[in-house]
């Protein structure tokens, strides 16, 4: 514990703003993590395309099942759109109401990862100018170890901001590639939730009756007086 703190107090304050950030980053990341390994597990994925087969064959009581039993967005999704008369202002409302969901945390991760290089770059100056305020202070020989202190401040910091911009990028950018898929995933179902809605609406055809052929009525005959005219 002595060997930490000895190492964050050579850092300077910037380094306890970038150790704060990166327990954030892990925490957060951990987070999308476990949600992303439920939601997109293999065996949910399974029962997403026996509901969207379902949908698209109207086999509405098979999919109204087995979006009760899944719990994750999916399922959300589908009993939101078997629950009420389905048009496109209720998909677009259920797309965006669940896309919070999936966007969770994503633009704190995008902050972190925007922020920390210039925390460190912060940190990188606040420790050059403390080396060249002692250069400038002390008279005859300069002590190259208190200059040390603070080129050793400015590399810490420089390293530890890409630490954890690093560290934060990849997963953030495997996560957003899941909301992609996902996204892509509920197209699907609201394809196959219209589609249920069209066999389900479209008038049955009906024969036409046709209408009695009425016989033309006989032209009357033209006085004899006429015809001679």
């Amino acid at each position: 514990m002595g060997q930490f703190l000895e190492f964050m107090h050579k850092g300077g304050p910037f380094l306890w703003v970038l150790l704060v950030m990166s327990l954030v980053s892990v925490s957060l990341m951990l987070e999308r993590a476990w949600f992303w390994l439920r939601t997109n597990a293999a065996q949910r994925l399974s029962r997403v395309a026996r509901m969207e087969q379902a949908l698209r064959t109207g086999d509405r009581q098979t999919a109204k099942v087995l979006a009760d039993d899944d719990h994750s967005v999916y399922g959300l999704v589908v009993r939101a759109l078997l629950a009420e008369q389905y048009s496109d202002a209720l998909a677009t409302s259920v797309v965006e109401t669940h896309r919070a969901t999936l966007d969770r945390f994503m633009g704190t991760l995008s902050t972190i990862i925007t922020a920390a290089p210039l925390v460190g770059l912060l940190g990188t100056v606040s420790g050059l100018i403390s080396s060249f305020r002692l250069l400038a202070d002390q008279v005859g020989t300069t002590d190259p170890r208190s200059v040390g202190l603070g080129l050793s401040e400015a590399l810490l910091n420089t390293a530890a901001g890409l630490a954890v911009t690093v560290v934060t990028l990849f997963p953030y950018n495997a996560y957003r590639a899941q909301i992609d898929r996902t996204l892509g995933r509920i197209e699907s179902i609201l394809a196959a939730v219209a589609h249920l809605h069209a066999l389900n609406g479209a008038p049955k055809p009906t024969a036409t009756p046709t209408p009695p052929v009425t016989p033309a009525a006989p032209e009357p005959a033209r006085a004899a007086s006429d015809l001679h005219r």
